[in-house]
């Protein structure tokens, strides 16, 4: 314990927060996706997926033998049926099928598997965004009310528990996978729009665009994700993956209520001078007090739209790739289920990495001086959503290809990173007091396109798993990326909105903001603050 203490004692309470919040969006995104890859070892291969191709096993569109893809995981026919939907895999297959495909062995262990079709699968992958979407501007909205602690907080500890609970629902068929997948969305719907409020209390403006990028440690729990399913599947068999994530999130949860303060003058061990230098940095353009959302403003502002459609635009081909992609690569291009953990995982680690830099960038030419914030977001943004779109044209044509497709969509989702430097935190920018409130709505209807995403690949490849109906996915996409890249280059602006602040309600007086006669926080004390 004391080590423990000494530990916190030489961190700052900023710094607590930070690690807290990259470690919260990196488990975020563990509970959200374990699914989709683990999906592909749940299911029973059906022979429809491969139907497009001839029996004689001649090869289809990408060159790749059909035995392959239609024996992914080999059955043994004689094996009888637990029940109506459920089939168990039997390791002890006969000798000839063994001789064919022994690397299938080597990568599966005996398990339960299901046989849903291509439909129920995007269904269930679906399902997350049918309660995503209800709670994403109401956990905004409540975070600039009660605060982020409780909103993010209890938002991963529900989650956690709900994904404990992922295999015995499987049992009772796949609509009640749906059901527990909505209820997960509804939980961890409030948790992306939560986090703003705090930026706007905790963070510097010179700063922000750091700290957002944390945000993008989504794709680093999905990197990680991906590549330790792939072999806790393997090696524990495809449940593991639901109780692994799940007692992380648990762990992380309780940490995070008794590290986490919603603002500086919360906390009871920040030092006075660590809370007077951010307090000083934010100045005036935050307060405490629980302002009325000025709607007609709102709605009728350019820049707020700009947010709204182009976050719709990046999330709606963040979620395709993300949702689709281990499919993709199992039944296109045919990898195996652990090189399908490994590589589906390269394109969430690079755009971590370059969120991260862009960032910091960005934060480097604001705070120098170098470029307006106008220009600092509608750079980034354009460039983060122009390049990728660019990308996906490539993938229509040369998607067959195993080197090209990883390529394509490694730098695509690594180039899409620097929206963090762009509109992610333009929120902040324009209204720091309504924050949560513009990142729910855009987050809202991200998630709607989150949902007509993985609808789109379901009914676009139903008993079509062939590389023309992926060509068709990828040209959608491009011209999506496209749209919200000009988009936010007419439209967007960093510039702080008059309607963030009502008229004649704060002043700053001795570091203590006065809002009509109250007091934001206690004086500063020459000591801790308690």
């Amino acid at each position: 314990m004391a080590s423990n203490r000494s530990v916190l004692d030489r961190l700052t309470c900023s710094q607590v927060l930070n690690i807290m919040v990259i470690l919260g969006f990196m488990l975020n995104y563990m509970l959200r996706i374990n699914l989709t890859i683990a999906i592909v070892s749940m299911v029973i291969p059906s022979n429809n997926s491969g139907q497009h191709l001839h029996s004689n096993g001649s090869s289809d569109e990408c060159g790749i033998q059909s035995t392959m893809m239609n024996n992914f995981t080999p059955m043994d026919t004689r094996t009888p049926a637990i029940d109506d939907d459920v089939n168990r895999v039997n390791e002890v297959n006969n000798g000839s099928t063994h001789a064919v495909f022994p690397h299938w062995y080597r990568e599966e262990r005996v398990q339960t598997k299901y046989p849903w079709n291509e439909y129920e699968v995007n269904m269930i992958i679906g399902g997350f965004f049918w309660g995503y979407i209800c709670t994403e501007f109401p956990g905004g909205r409540l975070a600039e009310i009660i605060g982020t602690k409780r909103v993010f907080g209890y938002s991963m500890l529900v989650s956690s528990f709900i994904t404990l609970l992922t295999p015995l629902s499987a049992t009772f068929g796949y609509t009640a996978v749906v059901a527990l997948r909505v209820i997960l969305g509804f939980m961890m719907g409030a948790t992306w729009p939560a986090i703003q409020p705090m930026t706007a209390r905790w963070i510097p403006p010179t700063e922000r665009s750091k700290f957002v990028s944390h945000m993008m440690a989504s794709s680093l729990g999905a990197a990680l994700t991906m590549l330790m399913c792939g072999f806790l599947i393997a090696s524990l068999g495809w449940e593991s993956v639901f109780y692994v994530t799940g007692v992380i999130g648990i762990i992380w949860s309780v940490a995070w209520f008794l590290l986490i303060f919603d603002s500086p003058s919360q906390h009871p061990r920040i030092s006075a001078e660590e809370r007077h230098a951010i307090e000083s940095a934010i100045g005036t353009t935050i307060t405490s007090k629980h302002l009325p959302v000025p709607w007609r403003a709102f709605i009728t502002s350019g820049p707020v739209w700009a947010i709204i459609i182009t976050h719709a635009c990046s999330v709606y081909g963040y979620h395709t790739i993300v949702s689709q992609l281990p499919t993709y690569m199992k039944y296109i291009l045919h990898f195996n289920i652990k090189e399908n953990g490994l590589l589906s995982s390269l394109p969430y680690l690079g755009k971590y990495i370059f969120a991260l830099s862009t960032s910091t960038l960005a934060d480097y030419l604001r705070r120098n001086n170098k470029l307006s914030v106008t220009a600092i977001r509608k750079i980034f943004t354009t460039f983060a959503l122009l390049v990728p779109s660019i990308l996906m044209m490539i993938q229509a044509y040369y998607g067959c290809d195993r080197t090209a497709s990883v390529i394509v969509f490694t730098i695509a989702l690594t180039i899409n990173g620097a929206v963090t430097a762009g509109y992610l935190g333009n929120g902040l920018d324009i209204a720091p007091n309504f924050s949560g409130t513009i990142f729910g709505i855009a987050n809202t209807f991200s998630s709607i396109g989150g949902f007509l995403s993985t609808f789109m690949v379901g009914n676009i490849t139903y008993h079509n798993q062939t590389y023309t109906q992926w060509a068709i996915i990828f040209w959608i996409l491009a011209a999506i990326y496209f749209c919200g890249a000009v988009i936010f280059a007419i439209f967007g602006t960093g510039e702080l909105q008059n309607w963030n602040n009502p008229t004649g309600t704060h002043m700053k007086e001795n570091s203590i903001t006065i809002e009509d006669g109250i007091p934001e926080s206690v004086p500063l004390k020459t000591n801790t603050v308690s």
